[in-house]
């Protein structure tokens, strides 16, 4: 049976290997290897029947030597703090291989959003921010969505912040509405960004993706774009997709957009006319052009990465495969776009919303599009060349790419 996975040892793992091969000195290792600070909040919130609930909640600034820290905040049961930790120090590398000028960090709180009406979340949104006010801002810690918080939440949030103030800070949260200050292509942008950076590695490694298959686990929003997309843009059929209740399977093609519908009316993918019932652990085995796990973490570990079969694995979930696992990949010539570069089109779309809220200026649609291609472009043409000179895999190419950028501005900072 595979043994659990602590997020954050792997993460200071996957530092670890970077920092030798860099020759980096023991102090700025050390410090790398560590969030700079870490929030710990209890949340006193009302319930619509009156009765108050706890809840317990985490920011981790892991660190801004690059400039703000920059992440989402997660809405889920089973939250850890080590989670956040983990996903706060690939934020860090994520900002840094497509160098925008911010560090990195995450939040959580633990709770069951589905288990909340909408009048419980916004509460529970403004009580998070309210304890957090002192520490978050556009020039300190940029929060955004991540998984089952919603631009809505993100709009309950500002609003407080700015209550709080008593001035306007639209730059204070990313994925806002676009009535609030959003930006324009902010929906699909992890997955857009994905798409580009399969694109740039399929030219790279001499695949050809017309007519190709595709299968993506998690037919969430990063997960339902990379559908539509990997279709629209890449020439990619969709054969496969799966979530949190199963999937379906089939190998003649399924029509994305039939498929989205249908779990928006249903709630789930399973039923879905024309195509058969597949597990998650299925869909990930399936011999596909393309894979794209855009659910949670460790997802593909050392016991089925023997087994899967896929040309190029784009990771849009943060951390879904396994130090073990890469290995295997790696032996079995499987092309692996590593998370912090394959998803980054999330991170540099907000980035992009905080210049236009800066601003009071907005982009057109088409022009976060080729400002994205842009970034995703250059950042995939970095970590290719680091992999290629260095004979390494793409995930410990990109960790030497966006570590010594984050390492060189320690240094520079005198902080090492």
């Amino acid at each position: 049976m595979e043994e659990s996975f602590n997020p954050f040892r792997i993460a200071q793992q996957q530092l670890d290997e970077a920092a030798k091969a860099l020759g980096l000195d023991p102090a700025t290792q050390e410090l790398l290897r560590w969030p700079m600070h870490e929030i710990k909040v209890t949340l006193p919130v009302r319930m619509d029947d009156g009765s108050t609930r706890i809840f317990h909640g985490f920011r981790v600034q892991y660190n801004s030597a690059r400039g703000p820290a920059k992440g989402g905040i997660r809405w889920h049961p089973q939250e850890t703090v080590d989670t956040v930790r983990a996903l706060a120090a690939w934020m860090t590398w994520k900002t840094a291989v497509v160098d925008i000028p911010l560090g990195g960090a995450k939040g959580g709180v633990v709770c069951n959003p589905k288990e909340l009406s909408e009048t419980e979340k916004e509460r529970l949104a403004r009580a998070y921010i309210r304890a957090l006010a002192r520490s978050v801002g556009g020039t300190r810690d940029v929060p955004a969505p991540d998984v089952y918080t919603t631009p809505q939440i993100m709009a309950w949030m500002m609003d407080e912040y700015e209550t709080i103030g008593g001035e306007s800070h639209p730059g204070v949260i990313t994925g806002k509405p676009l009535a609030l200050g959003g930006s324009q292509g902010r929906g699909d942008a992890t997955a857009r960004g994905g798409i580009y950076v399969t694109r740039e590695a399929a030219a790279a490694y001499g695949i050809d993706l017309t007519g190709g298959t595709m299968a993506v686990m998690g037919f969430g929003n990063a997960g339902q774009h990379a559908a539509l997309l990997g279709e629209e843009a890449l020439g990619l059929r969709l054969v496969a997709a799966s979530d949190s209740r199963g999937g379906v399977v089939n190998t003649g093609g399924i029509d994305p957009r039939a498929l989205i519908e249908f779990k928006r009316k249903t709630g789930m993918l399973k039923g879905f006319p024309g195509a058969d019932f597949l597990s998650s652990e299925e869909l990930l085995e399936l011999d596909v052009t393309v894979l794209f796990p855009a659910a949670l973490e460790n997802v593909i570990t050392r016991e089925n990465a023997g087994r899967i079969r896929c040309r190029i694995c784009c990771e849009l979930a943060n951390g879904p495969t396994t130090p073990e696992a890469d290995e295997i990949l790696a032996g079995r010539q499987i092309v692996v776009l590593p998370d912090f570069l394959a998803n980054a089109g999330g991170v540099t779309v907000s980035y992009f919303e905080q210049v236009q809220n800066a601003y009071n200026l907005y982009w057109e649609l088409q022009e976060v599009h080729w400002r994205l291609d842009k970034k995703m472009t250059r950042a995939f043409a970095s970590v290719h060349d680091m992999s290629r000179r260095n004979g390494i895999g793409l995930r410990q190419a990109a960790y030497l790419v966006a570590v010594a950028r984050v390492a060189e501005a320690c240094k520079l900072r005198g902080w090492v």
